[in-house]
């Protein structure tokens, strides 16, 4: 993905459908309590707007960010958590603008970026196009925490595909934080695309390690927004079994993702 104009496009559209989701929410709805436990819809575009920014100090001032990350990933979840919670402090207005402004500084870098140079971040460095694929991925998970708040439906597109991508390529990585050795043998992955046309497919076509499903039910469960009971996502294989009980798309501990809606819905 060496050209990141189609993926910065596509990240502001993204944000530009979830702002439409919360703009029209009343200042009652922005305290509603999302499926993220002790977080409401204030605490999910807070956390947006603290990453972006986090995003931006990275590719503008990749030093301060390093010197930042360092103190971020010695206690990774407290300081998320207080990011979030100094956000979701500030009036509706002022966080929503906040966010708007970092969204749109963070398009404005990374279309300016030089080609081949990479980022730090908290995983490993990133390119200008991963960096956007990154904030997308994390964008749509966040709406969609937003819309089950809110009791929204969201229409899947074909912008699922980078979350997709992500998903698939952290395959390793979702065992690897869990202490487990990834499985050296190649994976296929066969995804029907949100609107039916087709399928979007990773991996050896005869690998023996196969995942097949809806490409929507593929990213919610990577991204943790749906426990496996409750997608029609399908594995072929025992390490492809193992995978889809510990996926996770984004960079960070593990998880511990949602119940089954059976029991009653959980937390993301």
């Amino acid at each position: 993905m060496s050209d990141p104009a189609a993926v910065l496009d596509d990240l502001r559209a993204e944000g530009d459908e979830l702002d439409q989701l919360v703009g029209g929410l009343s200042e009652k709805q922005w305290s509603l309590a999302t499926p993220a436990p002790r977080w409401t819809v204030a605490h999910q575009i807070a956390h947006l707007a603290w990453t972006d920014t986090a995003a931006l100090l990275s590719v503008t001032d990749p030093e301060g960010f390093t010197a930042e990350a360092q103190e971020a990933l010695s206690a990774p979840e407290r300081f998320v958590d207080e990011g979030a919670e100094a956000g979701a402090a500030l009036p509706v207005d002022e966080l929503l603008a906040w966010w708007r402004d970092g969204r749109e500084q963070l398009q404005r870098a990374l279309r300016a970026a030089p080609d081949g140079v990479k980022f730090p971040w908290y995983g490993p460095p990133m390119g200008a196009a991963s960096m956007a694929t990154g904030r997308l991925m994390e964008t749509w998970a966040h709406g969609q925490d937003i819309a089950d708040a809110a009791g929204a439906r969201r229409e899947p597109t074909a912008r699922l595909r980078h979350v997709a991508r992500i998903g698939v390529r952290a395959r390793g990585y979702a065992f690897a934080v869990r202490g487990l050795t990834p499985p050296a043998e190649e994976f296929r992955v066969e995804l029907t695309a949100p609107d039916g046309s087709g399928l979007w497919v990773y991996g050896p076509e005869d690998a023996r390690q196969r995942v097949t499903g809806p490409a929507l039910d593929f990213c919610l469960l990577v991204t943790q927004r749906a426990h496996r009971d409750d997608v029609a996502v399908r594995a072929e294989g025992a390490d492809a079994d193992r995978w889809l009980d510990i996926a996770q798309a984004f960079a960070g501990p593990a998880g511990a993702g949602r119940e089954p809606k059976r029991r009653g819905g959980g937390a993301a």
